[in-house]
């Protein structure tokens, strides 16, 4: 099994945190009393296989028949539960688009949560996208993990790009609106009820030299949940670009962070403050209403950022990079509070590894 190893910090409160890596395994990481160290990987789920490497993963965090989807590079998606681990369905998307290419895999997930509670526990809903843009939308049926689930009406399938790859997709907090980009594609949302774009991001014009940027966007989120005409999106120029499409279409506010691309953002809870991570393993948190820097993070990772979660109650936030180790920060001091080094692996997108986790609420609160 991975070595696990922590770092002498100052604690963090009780809280449950999934990871996920490139041999397939998700591992539960837990910090279940302050004064008696930090979080530890309490559980691993699955066995080690490369061709189960995570590619993308999505939760529903509710109280009643919580929700796990994780996609995986063989074309397989599973829903577990977040609770124990135990498979409630698996689907292939390999008889529906293609994604058997291994540089057309699955970049995009999207557990659908807003649905009637007493089909909850018999079905969920679906949202894919591949690398090349093949979008799908389906309701699948939750059975037991020795059959392979089936829809339970025909999949909504469509392409969001004519070209390029797709490497950030974001469902809003309505789940009414998706949002896409990634290298040679412009930023680009679409209407889930009929599936037709309805805004499509320009570029900025050239610099003062003459120069074009070209399009490379590497991630994105909605600024809050309820709005989903306001995003964040990094690019691998190591830009930071705030996008109203109530006003135009290209950026209301651009601003440089660091010198290396950027490879994480999250959304901070208060709805104006953002937190940015790079290639460098530079992390901060900026006011996206000015563009002004409000602290960086002390403590410098030792590989590249690739995940960032803000916890949905407490003031703590995590992130996850190729240095093997989970950090968790406290948001008001932007101080580490504890680190643990169980990553040892990390699943791949279009050539470039990176790391991901989600908070696991439901089965915090059981604690």
């Amino acid at each position: 099994m991975p070595r696990t190893s922590t770092l002498e910090c100052s604690g963090c409160p009780p809280l449950r945190a999934l990871t996920f890596d490139a041999l397939g395994l998700i591992k539960v990481v837990e910090a279940r009393d302050k004064q008696r160290g930090a979080p530890q990987v309490v559980e691993r789920w699955g066995d080690p296989e490369s061709s189960k490497c995570v590619m993308a993963v999505s939760m529903i965090d509710r109280e009643s028949h919580p929700l796990l989807a994780v996609a995986r590079k063989n074309n397989q998606i599973e829903v577990l539960s977040p609770v124990n681990g135990d498979i409630q369905a698996t689907i292939t998307d390999a008889n529906d688009l293609d994604v058997q290419s291994e540089v057309n895999n699955i970049v995009g997930l999207h557990l659908f949560a807003k649905q009637n509670s007493e089909l909850a526990s018999r079905d969920c809903t679906l949202l894919t996208c591949t690398t090349k843009g093949n979008a799908s939308i389906r309701s699948i049926e939750l059975v037991d993990s020795s059959t392979v689930s089936s829809c339970i009406d025909s999949p909504k399938i469509w392409n969001v790009c004519s070209g390029g790859n797709i490497l950030c997709c974001k469902v809003d907090g309505n789940e009414k609106f998706a949002l896409f980009g990634g290298k040679g594609v412009e930023m680009n949302i679409w209407d889930l009820n009929n599936f037709t774009k309805i805004w499509n991001s320009k570029p900025p014009p050239k610099d003062n030299l003459g120069i074009f940027t070209p399009t490379w966007f590497t991630s994105a989120t909605f600024l809050m949940k309820d709005d989903h005409r306001k995003f964040v999106a990094g690019t691998n120029s190591h830009q930071v670009r705030l996008y109203d499409m109530s006003a135009q279409r290209r950026p209301v506010l651009s601003f440089d962070f660091r010198e290396t691309p950027i490879k994480a953002l999250a959304e901070d809870i208060d709805g104006y403050s953002i937190y940015v991570g790079n290639g460098s393993g530079d992390m901060a948190s900026v006011d996206i209403r000015t563009g002004k820097m409000l602290g960086c993070f002390s403590g410098k990772c030792s590989g590249s950022i690739r995940s960032i979660v803000r916890h949905p109650e407490l003031p703590v936030i995590a992130s996850c990079g190729l240095d093997s180790y989970l950090r968790l920060w406290d948001t008001k001091t932007r101080q580490l509070l504890s680190a643990v080094g169980s990553m040892l692996y990390f699943f791949v997108r279009g050539g470039m590894l990176y790391s991901s986790f989600y908070w696991d609420m439901y089965a915090w609160k059981l604690k």
